[in-house]
């Protein structure tokens, strides 16, 4: 049966007022913290790390206890898989809370691109998973409505590029990003930045523009915008340069320079570290300023080479669960982080990235000798 203009037309009107953000930012007192990076749509990889850091079991179930999950950003797009990786945070989300546990899913710049429509880096699949037995009346009903009334008549050949431009379950993927939509509505009631015990974790990073603020007039800020992303444009904090969701001054910049703001940084919000995403490293967690920032961008998804790899917080130790293997992590000087580089290498596959970065620093330190 033919889905009506009309009711077509009403699955769209959702794009109005969205829900406030959710209101906390800051968790004392949790034993155990794990935090996973970028997804970009592969749950596979997804769920292989969340298992190795024990926090479901094999039905994909929550099992980890009163343990807090932070995954940083960046769930949707490059992969096909972004909205059933969606749907098992869902999932998560409540059955941690039963158990007394949490589930963060941080706003990433890609679920901020989602929200305001930019759509450069949406898989094909991704549309695809949208897509119902409804997907080309829907389809047919907004070529309608975008044509009519033209001056000229558009072509076959204007119809097919468009098809191209719109391919099954695109309106519906829209519609369930907007702030009605099932996602929309999930990812805006989101935090882009958090802290829990002395860690701050947020998608790109901090930069000294907006060190001023306080984590909830950061939170505030980009709540109110993807809340009205008509009204985002390329100066928008969501989605400037130096923004919370794009910066990555501290996972590239060079540390001896900026380490006096690194030092500022901690002290403002009072913590010992910031854990960032966003930037991907060579396949492993990678520890910068003497464990000041880590940055947990692995490339986990295909997209990147798949590397299942998490950053644990234990109370007082931190470690890497890379590859499923438990190893300590390089807090403290240099010669710390060659054993730590040297132990991930190990387990990685023949060519791996990360050797060749192990060389570059074993450079470096022999420059400094």
């Amino acid at each position: 049966m033919r889905m009506s203009r009309i009711a077509i037309f009403a699955l769209m009107a959702g794009l109005v007022t969205a829900p406030a953000r959710a209101a906390q930012s800051e968790w004392k007192g949790v034993d155990r913290v794990v935090a996973v990076g970028d997804v970009h749509g592969d749950v596979g990889a997804f769920v292989s790390v969340l298992r190795a850091a024990r926090l479901i079991d094999e039905k994909n179930r929550w099992i980890g206890g009163k343990a807090h999950l932070v995954q940083t950003g960046d769930v949707v797009d490059r992969g096909g898989d972004s909205r059933k990786a969606m749907d098992l945070l869902m999932s998560l989300e409540k059955e941690a809370a039963k158990a007394g546990g949490g589930v963060h899913a941080l706003i990433g710049n890609h679920e901020a691109m989602n929200m305001y429509g930019d759509l450069r880096y949406t898989t094909p699949q991704e549309f695809a998973a949208f897509r119902t037995g409804q997907s080309a009346d829907i389809r047919d009903a907004f070529w309608e409505q975008e044509t009519k009334g033209l001056p000229n008549p558009p072509t076959e050949a204007d119809r097919r590029k468009w098809d191209v431009e719109h391919p099954l379950g695109w309106f519906e993927h829209r519609m369930e990003f907007g702030p009605k939509g099932k996602y929309g509505k999930w990812i805006r009631s989101h935090q882009a930045v958090i802290k829990i015990n002395d860690s701050l974790y947020i998608h790109g990073g901090i930069s000294p523009r907006f060190a001023e603020f306080s984590l909830d007039q950061i939170n505030d800020m980009v709540a109110a915008e993807l809340n009205d992303v008509s009204k985002v444009n390329d100066k928008s904090t969501v989605s400037v340069e130096d923004g919370p969701l794009w910066y990555r001054g501290l996972s590239q910049d060079t540390q001896a320079a900026d380490s006096a703001f690194v030092d500022r940084l901690l002290s403002a919000y009072g913590v010992a570290r910031v854990v960032v995403g966003h930037t991907p490293t060579a396949g492993a967690i990678l520890p910068r300023y003497d464990g000041k920032v880590i940055v947990i961008d692995v490339g986990l998804s295909s997209f990147y080479g798949t590397h299942p790899v998490c950053l644990v917080q234990e109370g007082k130790i931190t470690y890497a669960v890379h590859r499923g293997t438990r190893i300590p992590f390089a807090e403290d000087a240099a010669a710390d982080l060659t054993r730590y580089l040297t132990n991930t290498v190990q387990l990685e596959p023949m060519g791996s990235a990360l050797a060749q970065h192990l060389k570059a620093v074993e450079a470096a330190l022999a420059q400094m000798q």
